[in-house]
């Protein structure tokens, strides 16, 4: 699976499409559609990193055979949040799961 299938992939998950997903992360529209397009792995790394910070993800998602997406969004009423503050929404979540146990 090639970056734009896996990028197609995540796009239809967030119901984003390439014009927002190209203001998020400060790419140019024509960057997100040529790598939908193309589906290839060549791609460059600072706009790739761009895009997967936009949609929640590291760069090293687009990178893998098999994708296993780490998604640092948290998606409540489109506020944007720091890595320390999803860092503690995380352990929140965690923490739920081990009391539902």
């Amino acid at each position: 699976m090639g970056i734009g299938s896996k990028l197609t992939k995540l796009m239809k998950e967030q119901d984003t499409n390439a014009n927002e997903l190209a203001s998020k992360a400060g790419v140019p529209p024509t960057t997100i559609y040529s790598l939908i397009r193309r589906d290839s792995n060549r791609v460059d790394i600072d706009s790739l990193i761009k895009i997967a910070r936009a949609l929640g993800v590291t760069a090293e998602y687009f990178c893998n055979e098999e994708p296993e997406p780490h998604t640092r969004a948290a998606h409540f009423d489109g506020t944007e949040f720091t890595e320390e503050q999803l860092d503690r929404i995380e352990a929140f979540a965690k923490f739920i799961k081990q009391e539902d146990k």
